[in-house]
């Protein structure tokens, strides 16, 4: 039986099997879609992104149609407001008219500086008579010009004074600079007096002191915090003052005032609380505001 078979009767078993098998897999596979199908979706999904494309262009259409039917004042309404730019006291004085400076003026700014740190019976010891201001500048004068109508009888007055580390009158401005162009204004006013610089720039407040100590000085002119520190340390005596002229209308290339620029209101301030409000209370010393 084995010889009709012939010899290859198991390889042939080997490939039957084999066949058997793979024919087995094909059908496990799923079976591939129709091309008709396929068709079918593909189509589906273009018709649907077509449609949101459309939609979407109507929208669009919509937005522009109601941006051009809507009135001006709602569109600046939806813009995005610019920041409002700060004005600096530069601009505020600028645009401005100068005022001449009164003696309200400094009691105002000693209120509204003293307000917030004394109390309200300390504030009252602090306030400025209205006996103890001289006519103030109405910006027409010059220098010498105001100073001889303030201080008619400074001949005498210079004569009289004698005393060293004193002076009569006492000059007060904001920079160095402004106390050169003060004393060259002097010349015609000031006779035979003596005046001095006294302003910290370049200038030691030892060899200041000297100066007071060596000679009899008539004229003082500086920056309040310069004089702050002579009297402080007793270079400086107010004992012989009787004229505290403050430079009020001067302004400076930024248009600020003396009292305008935050480091020398502040350093003025506490010049007036070394003595020289009490010695206005006592009518010993008058204000003036050129």
């Amino acid at each position: 039986m084995g010889d009709d078979l012939g010899d290859e009767w198991w390889t042939q078993g080997e490939d039957l099997g084999e066949s058997v098998g793979e024919d087995a897999h094909y059908t496990q596979s799923a079976p591939e879609e129709p091309k008709e199908k396929v068709a079918k979706k593909r189509k589906l999904q273009t018709q649907e992104t077509s449609k949101v494309k459309k939609k979407q262009t109507v929208q669009k259409e919509c937005i522009i149609a109601k941006e051009k039917t809507q009135p001006a004042a709602t569109k600046e309404a939806q813009k995005p407001r610019k920041r409002r730019k700060k004005k600096t006291i530069t601009d505020v004085l600028a645009t401005s008219e100068p005022a001449p400076g009164s003696p309200a003026d400094l009691r105002s700014l000693l209120q509204s500086h003293f307000s917030v740190t004394r109390l309200v019976i300390e504030q009252e010891e602090l306030n400025l008579p209205e006996s103890c201001f001289l006519m103030s500048n109405d910006l027409t004068h010059s220098l010498s010009s105001y100073l001889k109508e303030v201080c008619p009888k400074w001949a005498k007055v210079q004569k009289q004074h004698t005393q060293k580390c004193q002076v009569v009158l006492l000059i007060v401005c904001s920079s160095a600079l402004r106390t050169i162009e003060l004393i060259k204004q002097l010349t015609t006013f000031k006779g035979d007096a003596k005046v001095l610089k006294l302003f910290a720039k370049h200038i030691k407040a030892e060899d200041q002191m000297k100066q007071l100590s060596k000679s009899v000085a008539h004229i003082g002119v500086g920056t309040p915090g310069r004089l702050s520190t002579l009297i402080e340390k007793d270079g400086l005596s107010l004992q012989g003052l009787r004229y505290l002229v403050l430079d009020w209308n001067y302004r400076d290339q930024k248009q600020r005032r003396m009292v305008d620029i935050p480091e020398v209101k502040g350093e003025f301030l506490k010049l007036l609380e070394t003595g020289i409000i009490k010695k206005c209370q006592e009518g010993s010393v008058k204000i003036a505001l050129f």
